[in-house]
Parts: C-alpha cells; sequence; structure tokens
C-alpha cells in the first residue's frame, strides 16, 4: 500500500511521465560510459569526465525545443566544453589562476545569455566543466582522457534524446500565436457583422470576444515556459514578441470598435470592408506561422487601407453638423486597427524568414530584420553593459561568489573542492530572497544525505555493492528525488555522489564528512554573495527600467503631438530611446519571471505595463505617416485641445512611473474613448476649417485617447484576470 501510495503521488507530479524519462535516458546514459570507461578501459579519469558530462548536459543543462533540436544544440555545444575543460585544466596549477579564470568564465557564460536567454539553461552545465577541470590535480597529459569522457557522453546523450522515450512535443509559442489569430480575426469579423446588420449580432456578451481575449491572453510571456517563450536577441523571436504586442492592440481597437456599433446598419459602411480586410489577414499570417506554409501578402490589406483612405474627406466645407464626423472618428479607429494588423502580418514575415522588400520595411520597428544575427547580438550585449541591467548584475554576483569558492577551496586545500562550488552554484539566486528559499532544502538535504551515506559506507565496504547500485542511486537522483522536491533531490544527489566516488578513490566514511562541510561552505558563500550583492534582483531593475521607459514613452508623445502641430520636427529621436529602453525592459522583465516573489505584497501588473508603451511605438509612427507634421499648423482652437490631452497624458505616465517605482498600481477611473464621447470633444472647435483637418484632428485626439485608456486599464495583479 505504501509503495502504490508513493507511486500514485509521483505520476500526479509528472502526470506526463517527462521527468521519469528523462531520468531513465540519464541514468541508461551515465550507466554505460561509467561502466565502459571504469571497468571497461580501466580510467578513472575517463570515468569522472564521462559520468559528471552527463549528469551536467543531461540534468543541470534545461535546453529548450523538441528532441530533435536539444540534440542538434548538445551535439554544437562541444566546442565550447573542450574549450572550457582545456582552459581548467592548464589554471589547475594555480588556486589564483583557477580563481581568476573562474572569474572570467562566470561571467562570460553567464552574461553570453543576453543574446538568447533561452540558452541560459546551458550557462551551469558549461561552468560545471570548468569547475571540474580547474581543480587538482594539475595534470595537462590527462586532457585527451578528459576531452574523450565528455565527448563520448553528450554524443550518446544526444542520441537517446532522439531515439529513447522522446518527449512529446509541446504547444509552441508560434502554435499559441497561430491560435491567438485565429481568434481576433473571428472577432474582427463579428464587429464588422454587428456594423453592417447589427440585428444579425449575437445578444449580450458575443463568445467570440470572450475567446480571443482567451487566446491572447495565452501568449503572454509570463505564461509561456522559459525554454519555448521567444525571448532571444534574434530577427525571429523579437518578431514574434512584436506579433503578440501588434496582436494584443489589434484586439483592444476592436473592442473600441464594438462598443462603437452604430445604431442603424451601414452596408457601405468602408471600415467593415476595412475589419474583413483585416480579419482575412491575420487569419492569413496566423496560418503562415505553421511549417511549411506560404508567407502572407499583406497587399489586399493595403488595398482595402487604400479605399478607407480615399473615403477620408477633402477640400472645405461647414462640417459643424456633418452626420460624417462619427463615420471619421470610427474610419480612423478602423485605420489604427488595420496599421497593426499590418505590424503583426509583417512581423510573421520576419519570423518565418521571409525577406522584406522597401515597403515591408518602411517602419523602423523592422529596422533590425536586415541587420545580420551578430549585429542583433551585439547589440544586445551593449544595452545590457549598463549600470540598471538585471543580466549584468546577476552574471557578475554569479562570477565573484564562484571565484570566491575557488579560492576558499584552494586555500583550504578540500579534498573535494568542487563541491563548494557546486553548492555556491546551487544555492545562488538572481535575489536575496530566492537564495534563502534554495538554501533550506540545500543543507537539510545535504545533512540527510551525509548521514545516510556515512551509515551505508560503515556498513559496505565492498566496490562491486556500489557498482551495483548505482543505475538505481542515479533514478533516484534525478527521477524520484527531483519529484518529491528539493530536500529529498539534495539527499539523494548525495547519496549518488557517494556511490560514484566509492568507486573512483574509496575513502570510507569521511566522504560523507567531506561532502557536508563543501556543500555548507558552498551554501554559506552563495548566501552572503546574494544578500550583499543586488540582493532585490531584477524586481529593483525591472522598476527602475520601466520608469525610465514610461518616461521616454511620454516625451513620444507629447513631440508627436507637437510635431502635427507644427511646432516642432518629426520626433524620431525620442522613438528611437523608446525603443533602445524597450531592450533593458524586456530583459528585466523575464528574469522577474524566474524569481520568486511575496505573495503579500501587491505585485504590478507587468504585462499591462509593457502593453500601454508598446501602443506608443507603431502608434505614432503610423500616426504621422497619415497626418504628417504640421497638418494642424493655424489652427490655435485644436492645439490647444491636444496640448491639452497631451500634457494630461504625460501626467498620467509620470504618475504610473511613480506607482510602478513604488510597487503599486491602483486602479484609475475608466476613461471613454467611444466616437460620440470624441464627437462631444471636438464639436465646439468644427467651424469654418477645412475638411481634412477635421479629420487630421479626429486621428489625433483618438490616438490620445486610446493611449489614456491604456492607461486607464491598467490594475493590480490581483484584478488582472478580469477581462475588460
Amino acid at each position: 500500500m505504501l509503495g502504490t501510495s508513493l507511486l500514485g503521488r509521483l505520476r500526479r507530479r509528472d502526470p506526463g511521465d517527462a521527468i521519469l524519462r528523462r531520468a531513465a535516458r540519464l541514468t541508461l546514459v551515465a550507466s554505460v560510459v561509467f561502466y565502459g570507461c571504469r571497468y571497461g578501459a580501466g580510467s578513472s579519469t575517463l570515468a569522472t569526465y564521462g559520468l559528471f558530462g552527463t549528469i551536467a548536459a543531461g540534468s543541470f543543462a534545461q535546453l529548450p525545443g523538441p528532441a530533435p533540436q536539444r540534440a542538434r544544440i548538445l551535439v554544437l555545444s562541444l566546442p565550447a566544453v573542450w574549450a572550457l575543460i582545456t582552459v581548467g585544466s592548464l589554471l589547475a596549477w594555480s588556486t589564483w589562476a583557477a580563481a581568476g579564470g573562474m572569474l572570467v568564465v562566470g561571467f562570460v557564460v553567464a552574461f553570453a545569455g543576453v543574446g538568447n536567454p533561452r540558452l541560459v539553461g546551458l550557462a551551469s552545465a558549461f561552468q560545471l566543466f570548468y569547475i571540474l577541470a580547474s581543480f587538482p590535480p594539475y595534470q595537462p597529459g590527462t586532457l585527451p582522457e578528459r576531452l574523450g569522457g565528455v565527448t563520448l557522453a553528450i554524443v550518446l546523450l544526444a542520441a537517446a534524446e532522439v531515439l529513447l522515450w522522446p518527449d512529446p512535443v509541446p504547444i509552441s509559442y508560434r502554435q499559441r500565436l497561430a491560435e491567438a489569430a485565429d481568434g481576433v480575426a473571428a472577432f474582427l469579423d463579428a464587429v464588422a457583422q454587428g456594423w453592417t446588420a447589427p440585428h444579425a449580432a449575437a445578444s449580450g456578451r458575443d463568445p467570440r470576444r470572450e475567446r480571443a481575449y482567451d487566446v491572447v491572453a495565452a501568449i503572454e510571456l509570463g505564461r509561456i515556459p522559459p525554454a519555448w517563450a521567444p525571448t532571444a536577441a534574434g530577427a525571429q523571436d523579437r518578431s514574434l514578441r512584436i506579433c503578440a504586442a501588434a496582436l494584443r492592440e489589434v484586439l483592444t481597437e476592436a473592442d473600441r470598435l464594438a462598443a462603437d456599433t452604430p445604431p442603424e446598419p451601414i452596408p457601405d459602411l468602408k471600415a467593415a470592408r476595412l475589419l474583413r480586410a483585416g480579419a482575412e489577414t491575420t487569419r492569413a499570417a496566423g496560418r503562415s506561422l505553421t511549417p511549411g506554409a506560404p508567407p502572407v501578402d499583406p497587399a489586399d490589406l493595403d488595398a482595402a487601407v487604400g479605399r478607407a483612405e480615399a473615403a477620408y474627406p477633402g477640400g472645405a466645407g461647414d462640417v459643424r453638423d456633418a452626420p460624417d464626423v462619427p463615420r471619421w472618428c470610427r474610419d480612423a479607429t478602423a485605420l489604427a486597427l488595420a496599421d497593426q494588423v499590418r505590424v503583426f502580418a509583417i512581423g510573421c514575415r520576419v519570423a518565418t524568414g521571409a525577406r522584406l522588400d522597401g515597403v515591408d520595411a518602411s517602419s523602423g520597428l523592422f529596422e533590425y530584420a536586415r541587420r545580420s544575427p551578430w549585429t542583433l547580438y551585439l547589440w544586445q550585449f551593449r544595452s545590457h553593459l549598463a549600470p540598471r541591467s538585471a543580466h549584468l548584475h546577476s552574471s557578475l554576483r554569479l562570477a565573484v561568489a564562484l571565484a570566491i569558492a575557488r579560492v576558499a577551496a584552494g586555500v583550504l586545500e578540500l579534498t573535494h573542492g568542487f563541491w563548494v562550488l557546486l553548492a555556491t552554484l546551487t544555492v545562488l539566486r538572481t535575489s536575496a530572497a530566492d537564495t534563502r528559499t534554495a538554501l533550506r532544502p540545500a543543507v537539510l538535504g545535504t545533512i540527510a544525505g551525509a548521514l545516510l551515506s556515512g551509515g551505508v559506507m560503515l556498513v559496505v565496504d565492498e566496490p562491486i555493492v556500489y557498482a551495483i547500485v548505482l543505475p538505481i542511486t542515479l533514478m533516484l537522483a534525478f527521477g524520484v528525488g527531483r519529484l518529491l522536491g528539493p530536500v529529498w533531490q539534495q539527499a539523494l544527489f548525495t547519496l549518488l555522489l557517494t556511490v560514484v566516488f566509492a568507486q573512483l578513490s574509496p575513502e570510507g566514511w569521511r566522504l560523507a564528512e567531506a561532502r557536508l562541510v563543501d556543500v555548507l561552505l558552498g551554501a554559506l558563500i552563495g548566501v552572503l554573495a546574494g544578500v550583499a550583492m543586488w540582493p532585490r534582483g531584477a524586481d529593483h531593475d525591472l522598476r527602475h527600467n520601466a520608469t525610465r521607459y514610461l518616461a521616454a514613452n511620454a516625451d513620444a508623445v507629447e513631440q508627436s503631438v507637437q510635431a502635427v502641430l507644427g511646432a516642432a520636427p518629426p520626433p524620431e529621436g525620442a522613438i528611437d530611446r523608446v525603443r533602445r529602453r524597450m531592450v533593458l525592459i524586456d530583459s528585466s522583465y523575464c528574469q522577474y519571471h524566474s524569481e520568486r516573489h511575496d505573495p503579500h505584497r501587491q505585485q504590478v501588473n507587468w504585462d499591462a505595463v509593457l502593453s500601454a508603451g508598446h501602443h506608443v511605438v507603431p502608434g505614432a509612427e503610423s500616426l504621422l505617416r497619415r497626418n504628417p507634421p504640421g497638418c494642424l499648423a493655424g489652427w490655435p482652437e485644436a492645439a490647444a485641445l491636444l496640448r491639452e490631452s497631451a500634457g494630461q497624458l504625460h501626467s498620467a505616465y509620470g504618475a504610473l512611473a511613480d506607482e510602478v517605482a513604488h510597487g503599486r498600481t491602483p486602479s484609475r477611473a475608466p476613461v471613454s474613448t467611444t466616437c460620440v464621447d470624441q464627437l462631444d470633444r471636438i464639436r465646439p472647435l468644427l467651424g469654418e476649417v477645412d475638411a481634412s483637418a477635421v479629420r487630421h484632428l479626429v486621428e489625433v485626439d483618438r490616438w490620445l485617447a486610446g493611449l489614456a485608456d491604456s492607461l486607464a486599464r491598467i490594475h493590480p495583479t490581483s484584478d488582472s484576470a478580469r477581462r475588460p
């Protein structure tokens, strides 16, 4: 009954048996490599590096993607592994040389994740390869055996990933994005139907609207496993992030249009036809993300945009009571929506590797698509060499802690000093709170494992027994232990190390004692480093970067308004500043989601905060393309209204930045953005003015109202699950 209960508990924690399958692959490969090298080839060096190569690449490395992709990453990582082992072996002659190398290697390996955060999972494995090689004995002549053992382990592990019980492929981000595109497209069709035939619309809340919000919520980065989230600096991942932001804006604009449904059907409404074209383009762009599908062509959308723009008024005349003004407002919103659909479509082209022509790259939003991957990574690295970069802080913290641990292990002449660094690597996290959380299971598990290991070694003194139970301890440490929790995992891992070293260099029960002392020392160093160096983790950096990001957005909005009024040049510098600051806040945001947060403290709804900022850049570019600088010059009443609105919006961004800096985002009063209310705002200004100027006023005022609405939709995290 006890066994059945334990088995049921394990299956509940691992419903797809993914952890147990991975543990079985690792156990099989590790056993084959260790037995073959230790007893077949008779080499302890081959066995040591083969076994720890399997453990490092199979357990400590968290690789993204399906099995073939993980196997390819493992094989391609071999040159880096060889370099790290070579450097570590050559620096092992001196404690200080090895510690200096640890400082450099620790920082470079950790900071390299800036270019592709999904490959951060390789960082711990890479550091372990250097750590293992950098300890005595100093034997450069054994370098071929060391490299051979690691190579054998990684090649066999890569083959096992593909051939032995491969994991089922989870839903990819592209699949989620394609499903979200289909849901949003269905809602666009529903809005267009409501405009042209209101009696045909479903009563109450349209289920297509509900589904659209559900599928768009599923593409938030916070809901995606880190290994599958598009967080790299490369063109394809950047385009996927832009696609997600654009799709959220399409849904928001569609919701505004749904609220502006005319009381009577308008069969020939140009905006309705534009919505239908946007729905088809959105649906086609989503389908293009499927492997083998043709890239989307936004030509039909561009044609619909042209027809909608041609329907705009021109010439002069008295429009005080013109019935077309509400329609202009809906047309302006539909055109803003079409611009976001086009951003989504072009982003999908970039994500699928399609080439961009001059028209596709007309927006600076996709200028990066013309750059080489190395240039993009270089930009990412340079952006993070900043005092407020969360990645820079965490990389420096880890490198310093590992270097101190290496010095301590060398000065104290610990027999198994690499256990000190392994403990530091295990305990140290990006924030002091996470480090304290990891400390308790590491210490308790090690104590329990040391007591158990010491007792076993006092009773059993035959190496053959340890050779027989090695596969069992491997499965327990990396399968059962991981399912039962951190304390069990640490205890069983300690038992595994005892079983391994009892076959390599028998030391009796003192091996368990050495393990306990080394882990306690490494844990102490990790805790001190976590408390002394940037203890607040990414949370503090994220708040600071968000404050500067929101301030840059406020400046870009204000300068855009000044440009259309003819009082300032186009805000190219302000928009570029927003893009640069977007890099840092995106990185801090990704790291923030990997940290532990106080459940009793009100959390900022970061998804909504970032969405409020993402709305500015593409919106400003589209606005200035249809409303050129100076288009409202010479209309003082309109200038006064827009400056007042821009000033209020600037203050709202500043207030939000202050709230974010202090960790609170209180609820705000809703902002009405319906065309009826907007018409009431501008009606007193309408007189003997050019009709095209009214169109520009409607569009600019509508854009500012949309930005204000985005800010008003930001609520604390506890309320973030509610859809508007």
